[in-house]
């Protein structure tokens, strides 16, 4: 079983061990130098209902990432403007943790490896390739997970938002993100709001040492900062209305500077002008690391979603599967890793000559797959962002009674579907690893 995932963010991440715990050889191609994407400037976890999503993936089987979010994270059961029980993990450790979780099961991981064709055999696509100065690199598999991300060029950027903000995404140092299912033909899918095409990234990243050393205190102790902006006005830009996370569109974050310590500084806004900001109390010397250009703009997310099944195959295509924002309308790193681990698990098994795992709408999983591919089909559905931990999904969950804090009830719930662990490694896989982290520690 070969599976070839194209993309090396949390759904990528998520897709290439789920697959590989499955038995299957997988290479993992990623753009840039490092994985998890927009993970590198994210670091939020188990919040309001990614709390229930992530016990109920452990509950799966599916649960290596969390832990290695948990084991990396730098505050635990914390609190900010409409968000319970998070976590934040760090940062600037969690990247090589997760590469090393990946290699330890066996994927190949190609870094700097920017895919930009496919070779198609009817509705199969039998190879994806890569142009290298020496000539054309090609992989070829069994089946594919598309996780290349939804976030748009710095045309697209300019096109939908308010021009490259040199983000973490590094389109022009890595060359720009390529749509797999569009090189295979497929029509897709894009997000709109009225005439917002898309949506803007959530937040910035700040240089902690750039901030006064009492806003450094506050936030090592309690994970978050939260400061007045001085003679607030509104500027009328709307713009935490085309943020992609609209659990962060409440008045705290319009009137007041929100920083949660991720490691970093992670500013709880799509951009913020610099010379205001530095009218905040303690942000007098506040710079910029990712997104460099944090004073006008950032990244255009939501362009080419891929349609699909609730399998996570994408239509039209018969063995390429997709995770992430490139599976829809849902925002987060709990989401994304969520949607990598069932398509991952699915790809294996298509590979293998299995039929694909759709999981019960009475999973907290398996409702939003659904429900976001069926508001996908509808002018005021690709106006919203899905998300387990705010805003329209997370009252979804809330009127469903699947919003749980209790684990043992979580787990409850996924024993009563028989998917107890069904993610978990096979046998022989599991060996291999707890072999190869025995090397590793000796």
């Amino acid at each position: 079983m070969k599976v070839v995932v194209i993309g090396g963010g949390w759904a990528g991440c998520a897709a290439a061990l789920s697959a590989a715990k499955q038995g299957a050889e997988v290479t993992l191609a990623e753009r840039t130098d490092m994985l998890l994407g927009t993970g590198l400037v994210g670091g939020i976890f188990r919040n309001n209902g990614r709390f229930t999503a992530t016990e109920e993936a452990i509950a799966l089987g599916g649960g290596e990432l969390f832990e290695l979010m948990d084991a990396h994270a730098v505050h635990k059961n914390i609190e900010f403007p409409g968000h319970k029980h998070a976590s934040l993990y760090n940062i600037m450790t969690i990247e090589q943790g997760v590469a090393r979780l990946l290699k330890g099961f066996g994927v190949q991981l190609r870094m700097s490896t920017r895919v930009t064709d496919v070779a198609m055999d009817g509705q199969r696509m039998a190879a994806v390739m890569t142009a290298k100065d020496a000539g054309e690199e090609r992989f070829e598999a069994d089946a594919f997970v598309e996780t290349t991300g939804t976030s748009g060029n710095p045309y697209a950027c300019g096109k939908y938002g308010n021009g490259c903000g040199m983000c973490v995404l590094r389109c022009h140092a890595f060359g720009v993100r390529v749509s797999i299912a569009g090189r295979a033909g497929i029509a897709e899918i894009t997000g709109k709001k009225g005439d917002q095409f898309g949506a803007m990234s959530g937040s910035c990243e700040l240089i902690r040492e750039s901030l006064a050393d009492d806003v450094l205190a506050e936030m090592s102790r309690t994970g978050m900062v939260m400061r007045p902006i001085p003679e607030f006005e509104d500027d009328g830009s709307g713009k935490l209305d085309i943020k992609a996370c609209q659990q962060y569109t409440q008045a705290e974050y319009k009137t007041n500077v929100v920083v949660l310590d991720t490691g970093g500084a992670k500013l709880m806004t799509p951009y913020f002008p610099l010379p205001l900001l530095r009218r905040v109390r303690g942000f007098e010397n506040a710079r910029y690391s990712d997104p460099y250009g944090g004073t006008f703009g950032n990244s255009i997310r939501y362009i080419n979603m891929a349609p699909r099944n609730d399998a996570l195959k994408i239509d039209g295509l018969e063995n390429v599967f997709c995770a992430g924002e490139k599976a829809g309308l849902l925002v987060g790193h709990t989401e994304a890793v969520v949607t990598g681990t069932l398509a991952g698990y699915n790809a294996a098994r298509h590979a293998d000559g299995k039929q694909p795992l759709i999981l019960p709408d009475t999973l907290l999983a398996g409702d939003a797959v659904s429900h976001v591919r069926e508001q996908m089909q509808t002018e005021k559905g690709l106006g919203m962002k899905f998300t387990f931990s705010g805003s329209v999904f997370f009252e979804r969950m809330k009127q469903r009674g699947s919003y749980l804090t209790d684990v043992a009830e979580i787990r409850r719930r996924v024993a009563v579907t028989g998917l107890a662990n069904v993610f978990a490694a096979c046998p022989d896989v599991a060996a291999m690893h707890r072999k190869t982290v025995a090397v590793s520690a000796d």
